[in-house]
Order: C-alpha cells, then structure tokens, then sequence
C-alpha cells in the first residue's frame, strides 16, 4: 500500500484459522497511507490456507498461506488493504518488539471468499503514533461521521481519520495530537 495503483483485493479461498501469522511485512511500512472511504474496486487474488487443503489446489507448505500461484505471503501480503473499521478488519499488525519486524495476525476464522483487510493492534498504533480511538458524531440525516480535529474534515469510517490525521492532515503535524475519548 505505498502507491495510488488501484487496490488489490486479497481473499480467502479457504478457512484461515484464528492467530494464523502472516510475514514479516516487507519494506517501509505505511499501513493506510492511501487508506479512503469508498472501497474502489480493483483486480482480486485469492490466497490458500494449508491448514485445510482446498481441493485441487498445490500441496501443504509448512502450515503457510500461499496465493494461486504457490507464491509465498511475502510476495503478495503488501497488496492487502487497509480496514476502514473494525466490522471488516480480518487481520491485525502486529510486532514483538517495538521497531522490530511486522507480521499480520489473523484475528478470527477468516471464511471462504472473504476479503483480508488489516488495520494496527493498538501497541503498534501507539508505536507509530497512530490514533488508537476516533469518536463519531452524527450529521444532519443522522449518520455516523468521524471529523478530524485539527481540520474538520469528515469521514465515514474511523481508521479514515486516523489515517488521515497520521498521513495528511497538515495541521497535526505542527502541534500534538489531542486524544478525544
């Protein structure tokens, strides 16, 4: 997720167990850099838990996720996207140690055909100085909106503010983050 490329949307083409490890993620990590509120559709790759074969399909790699090809997470594990909340979050990133390597973490029984999407546990937010809460406000015709608040602008879903305010709010970056609970 380090370019404005269209997305690729990753999923399941069999059951990935809870706690499942995935990585470590390569490169620079920027997890929702690029992260908006529409979810823009864009080409799919399906990846294979070896926990349960899938019929036809290449062979059992060491208990390893590996896509269509047999290709290994490493390849294709920087294509999953960034969750816009916690309703569609699958995965959560994770590190041992503060600074060290980031691995993702499956945080239920993943089903068949649903997409992987992964947002920041809360000590790897904290790490990254990523907000950790976002409170909604309703608008006008009584929706939830998540408002920045350094610069007012709205979002429709948290991890978009926090994203925001981490990645692009001009106005964060010149005075420190006030925690609204």
């Amino acid at each position: 997720q380090t370019s404005r490329a269209p997305a690729i949307s990753v999923s399941a083409e069999s059951c990935i167990p809870a706690g499942l490890r995935l990585g470590p993620v390569p490169g620079t990590f920027k997890l929702g850099k690029y992260l908006s509120d529409r979810k823009e559709p864009g080409p799919k790759k399906k990846v294979f838990s070896y926990a349960v074969p899938p019929v036809f399909q290449v062979r059992m790699v060491r208990g390893e996720l590996v896509d269509e090809a047999g290709s290994s997470a490493l390849e294709w594990i920087g294509l999953i996207r960034a969750a816009r909340n916690s309703q569609e979050q699958t995965l959560e990133a994770v590190a041992d140690l503060p600074g060290g390597q980031i691995f993702y973490r499956a945080l239920r029984d993943v089903q068949p055909g649903e997409e992987l999407t992964v947002w920041y546990s809360n000590p790897l937010a904290q790490w990254f100085d990523i907000p950790v809460t976002a409170t909604p406000t309703h608008d006008e015709k009584g929706e939830e909106r998540y408002i920045c608040w350094y610069c007012w602008r709205t979002f429709k879903y948290p991890n978009s503010l926090k994203a925001h305010v981490h990645f692009h709010c001009a106005l964060s970056h010149s005075r420190p983050f006030l925690h609204q609970d």
